[in-house]
């Protein structure tokens, strides 16, 4: 086997091993809860929240999932989506400082949403969706401690917050970053939403364009037939007089 081809192959075999290790990581970062999409603007309303709750053991099924919702700064108008062979149960608290709104004074929030009575199986993940009516405005983030509860009596405690440093804790909460924008603001992607009025904006410019362009063709197209014409009626003229 030459040099060339034997290096060729080592290398193919470190991107392979390579590959597998990335894979590996990824599976392993992703199999805690986490909240969808990671973000939205502060003061957003009537939105949703999915959580997803991955099964992380071979033997035993997830039963119960507990999402714990912060109060210092509330998420205020909760409701739950119906989840088939699923029973939700809100708990609601007292706030301590009350919220000014719209509609007026809100005293208490959703505290802890309780899903029990189904079953997610081994290798198997179950969404959550939890609707809301506004997002609180004066935070970065919200933290989501979250306790999943097997058959076997495990439970599995994510409740971590992130790291100053940025790097991820062993057992992570479900975290929803809260990101500079108009109070109000709805949807879970507002970028992709100003991408698409940016991209019809531009869609509408370039038809125009090709209007405008088709217009000016055809105004030549018939200046030509017309100076054709004119032409053609000029020559006729003269061959009669001759």
């Amino acid at each position: 086997m030459s040099a060339s081809r034997l290096t060729a192959r080592r290398a193919g075999t470190v991107a392979a091993l390579a590959t597998a290790a990335v894979v590996l990581a990824a599976g392993a970062a992703s199999a805690h809860v986490t909240v969808h999409p990671d973000s939205y603007a502060k003061g957003a309303t009537d939105g949703v929240l999915t959580f997803r709750v991955p099964n992380e053991e071979d033997t035993a099924s997830t039963t119960k999932v507990q999402v714990f919702l912060p109060t210092d700064h509330p998420v205020l108008g909760v409701l739950v989506h119906p989840q088939d062979g699923w029973t939700a149960r809100v708990t609601t608290t007292k706030l301590k400082t009350p919220v000014k709104t719209d509609d007026g004074t809100i005293t208490e929030a959703a505290s802890e949403i309780t899903f029990s009575g189904g079953k997610i199986g081994a290798g198997q993940y179950e969404d959550f969706d939890v609707a809301f009516g506004q997002l609180p405005g004066d935070t970065g983030q919200l933290v989501f401690k979250t306790l999943q509860t097997y058959s076997d009596g495990k439970v599995a405690r994510w409740i971590e917050e992130p790291a100053a440093g940025g790097g991820e804790p062993e057992n992570p909460a479900p975290v929803l970053k809260l990101t500079a924008g108009a109070a109000g603001d709805a949807g879970a992607a507002p970028a992709p939403a100003k991408a698409a009025a940016t991209a019809a904006s531009t869609a509408a410019a370039d038809s125009s364009d090709s209007t405008a362009r088709g217009l000016g063709i055809a105004g030549l197209v018939v200046g030509v037939l017309g100076l054709a014409a004119a032409a053609f009626a000029i020559v006729r003229s003269w061959a009669a007089r001759s």
